[in-house]
């Protein structure tokens, strides 16, 4: 566990107000980002103490390698990504990263396997293509169960390496591999377009964590205001989507941070994300049942081998815990 240390003072400008502290936050494009843009359009991050420049990233290897170097602050990125680089399993040549760790749940991912749409069940899949983000880390591990599960070996089809979800999403529909795991939006805008939706991991493999909210272990020690402002912020933001008299705004502003997601593909997203047994989970929460199923599939398909049975060498509550005491004067909502 960590020491937190006495809060970070921020300095007043010249007109007397506080200043808030600049942090950036790297994530994967997607739905899975509107508690960012929430806090950050409805003023949570700003009433924490911080302001939060979200930036993109193309792929895991890109964000992890990005992250060893402080090059940003925080990331939203699968939490086997932090348990891979902590282990020295990791596909970027930068070594085991003993400093990852998360801080803080988001979501089980919200992953479906979808294929073209000639591919109808399992079975059409051998002798099949899939592409991964990464083979050794990200959400490799869940496909390979999934379908380890539907009675396919691993010699059964190929897998490539293509990118993040959005680069995953253009390579299966311009016919460059048969079968991928997508999230909203995409997993919805491709059964519009005649796509097919296998199977949601959840049902496959039980509960998982997915996204969780990472940083240095040395960064977040010199910054502990910063992350537990970070965590109130998003906790009020996943509070205010919850709440159904905040729809519309909610919409409005998904889709003016995906310029590309039409107001229809938006309200088919407000359902899946925030559905209440497989959306956004509720008070920043990690689900620690999902975090030991990620171990379970990292033991079981990650090299070299290693049996992985410590939640806690990856993520450390402190943080979290310190954000959700109950404290009259934070800001919340």
């Amino acid at each position: 566990m960590t020491k937190l240390t006495s809060p970070v003072r921020r300095r007043r400008d010249r007109r007397g107000s506080m200043s808030l502290s600049k942090l950036t936050l790297n994530v994967f494009p997607g739905g899975f980002n509107w508690p960012s843009f929430v806090a950050r359009e409805r003023g949570f991050f700003a009433a924490n103490g911080i302001e939060v420049t979200l930036q993109s990233t193309p792929n895991s290897v890109a964000q992890m390698t990005g992250l060893s170097k402080g090059e940003f602050d925080l990331a939203m990125t699968a939490v086997d990504n932090i348990v891979a680089y902590v282990e020295g399993q990791g596909e970027a040549p930068i070594g085991p990263q003993p400093e990852f760790f998360a801080f803080m749940g988001s979501d089980n991912g919200f992953l479906s396997l979808v294929t073209r749409p000639e591919i109808k069940n399992f079975s059409d899949l051998k002798g099949k293509v899939l592409s991964v983000d990464a083979r050794s880390t990200g959400y490799a591990f869940v496909l390979f169960d999934m379908l380890r599960s539907a009675g396919l070996a691993h010699s059964d089809y190929d897998v490539v390496k293509v990118g993040g979800m959005v680069q995953r999403w253009d390579a299966l529909r311009e016919g460059k591999h048969d079968g991928t795991l997508l999230s909203a939006p995409f997993d919805i805008l491709a059964g519009e377009q005649g796509f097919n939706r296998l199977a949601r991991a959840t049902e496959m493999v039980g509960r998982y964590q997915g996204n969780v909210a990472a940083a240095r272990r040395s960064w977040a020690t010199a910054h502990s205001q910063e992350v537990v402002g970070f965590i109130r912020a998003y906790v009020a933001a996943i509070d205010w989507l919850y709440d159904v008299a905040n729809r519309e705004l909610a919409l409005r502003i998904l889709t003016a941070n995906l310029p590309q997601m039409s107001l229809d593909l938006a309200r088919a997203s407000y359902e899946f994300l925030l559905d209440r047994n497989e959306g956004f989970f509720r008070q920043g929460k990690v689900d620690m049942e999902g975090l030991k199923t990620v171990l379970r599939l990292r033991s079981r398909y990650a090299e070299p081998r290693n049996e992985l049975n410590a939640p806690t060498r990856y993520y450390d509550s402190t943080y979290y815990q310190t954000a959700i005491a109950p404290n009259p004067r934070r800001v919340l909502s």
